[in-house]
Formats: structure tokens, sequence, C-alpha cells
């Protein structure tokens, strides 16, 4: 595991990023944004040192982001996008203050930005992304409002990302990529559809992008692995091991993966140790 002074420096490194709003940047002296914000809160929860944080502060930042029509803007400039709905109402749950903001005017503004095809976009009316249907998902669930969506349209949508490869591309004609293995499998997860594809399938394209010499993930096989693309590949494969899609061997060799929640996006266990639940029954 990591050691207890790195997760010291890194907690360290994440408060110098609070500005005087209380929001976060992504580095020391950096505008705060609703995005920045809510992984300074996932950090600190991952490194078990949340109480340092000065929660009130945050809190109303989030919440003086929040729009007349329910939406939320990323930032003090105010640009709108269902990425922010979905970042203010999972900041708020994990700090315990999702009634300090307006839930139903929230889910209100998501539920406009559900398109004819089942999907989500960025805004009502917008092209409907794989990206975005995750934040959409994501925020309903937390909000305890998936009954609200048609499931089997939506998670139609989302089966036909699969490709011949195995992997998941996020819209129409577009070649898969690792990311996606999050974005629409956390989706069919809360929608309670997960079989819907192939999960097998999946996991081949996932182990094909991973760089067995050095580690880590790429976005496609041969392309070279980041952080980015590493984190929704071991999301992915954590979410096909819990529902049993990996088969015996795969599973095994993935023991040691911690089951991770499909609304957070954080481990299972780090979500119970700081109580906190999704109002849907999130866990996979």
């Amino acid at each position: 595991g990591i050691n207890a002074e790195y997760m010291g420096e890194v907690t360290k490194l994440v408060l110098s990023c609070q500005n005087a709003d209380g929001g976060f940047g992504g580095f020391t002296g950096h505008d705060s944004s609703l995005l920045y914000t809510l992984s300074a809160v996932q950090i600190l929860m991952l490194c078990g040192t949340l109480d340092r944080l000065d929660a009130e502060r945050v809190i109303g930042f989030v919440c003086s982001l929040q729009q007349p029509d329910g939406s939320f803007s990323g930032d003090k400039w105010g640009e709108v996008d269902t990425r922010f709905s979905y970042c203010a109402l999972s900041c708020l749950t994990l700090l315990k203050a999702s009634d300090r903001a307006d839930i139903e005017a929230a889910v209100g503004f998501v539920l406009k930005c559900q398109n004819w095809d089942g999907g989500f976009g960025v805004s009502p009316g917008a092209e409907s992304h794989a990206g975005q249907i995750f934040c959409c998902v994501g925020a309903l669930a937390i909000a305890g409002a998936l009954d609200r969506i048609d499931r089997d349209t939506l998670a139609w949508w989302l089966c036909e990302r699969q490709t011949a490869l195995g992997g998941l591309n996020g819209r129409p004609e577009k070649l898969a990529d690792v990311c996606y293995s999050w974005w629409v499998l956390s989706s069919l997860a809360l929608l309670r559809r997960p079989d819907w594809i192939d999960g097998q399938a999946l996991g081949g394209f996932i182990s094909q992008c991973e760089d067995k010499e050095d580690g880590g993930f790429s976005d496609k096989p041969g392309n070279t692995a980041d952080v980015f693309h590493t984190f929704f590949a071991l999301g992915g494969l954590s979410l096909l091991r819990a529902g049993g899609h990996l088969g015996e061997s795969k599973g095994n060799e993935l023991a040691g993966l911690r089951p991770i929640d499909p609304a957070f996006a954080l481990p299972v266990d780090v979500l119970e140790a700081h109580g906190v639940s999704c109002r849907e029954a999130c866990a996979p």
C-alpha cells in the first residue's frame, strides 16, 4: 500500500490548492472549479484525511454555483455543463450536505438533457455522449432519481457502444477507447444492465491496452500508457470482476482489485468508512 508519509504529502498539496472562495484549483494559485473541488474531496477521502478539510467553505462554494434552472456552472466564469451537475451532487453528498442545494431543481435540469435516443448531452439538445451519460446517470443515482428515466432505451444506446474489438466508444462511428470501459460500464451498472455488453470481450480489450513491461494502461492497444486511462481501465476491470464477467482465471488474477462504486468512482470500503451511501443502491 501507499505509506502514511506519502499520503501526508498528497494531503498537503491538495489543501494548498484551496482558494479564498472555498473551492479548489488544479494546482496552487489556480482558479477554483467544481471539477478540481470534487477531485480534492475524493483524494482526501482516499488519504483518510478528509477531517482536515474546511468542509463548510467547500459546501458554500459548490452551492453558490447552482443556477436558477437547477444547473451548476463549473466556476465563476459561468459555463454550464452536466459534468458540473454530477460534480456538485457528488461533492455535496460525500460531505453529507446534499440538503444544502436544490436537489429537485438539479434533477430537473439533468432530465432536460436526455435525448430521443435515450442518451444525455452537456446541455438540453446537445449530442448524446457516453461521458456525459455517466455524469447524468451518476447524478440521478446519487439524487435517488433513476426511476424518472427510460432505463432500457438508455442502456440500449450504451450497449451499442461496444465495437468488434470488444472495447467501447463514446459515440457512434468512433474508435474504442479504454476510458469508456468506465463511462459506459459504470452507467450500465447503475442501470442494473451490465450484462447487456460482452464483459469478457471488454476485459480482453482492456488487457490489450496494458503495458506489460512498465505498467499502466493506454487508450488503445500499442499506445503509451498514462494515469488517466490506467484509472479507468482498473475501474472497468473492478466492475467486470464484481459482476462475474471476467471468467474464473482472470477474476482470480485480479483478486486484489478492490470493488469500486459506479456512482462515486471511489472504492466501496472508502465510502463505507466515511458513512457515505448513494440514494440508489449503487454498489455492484
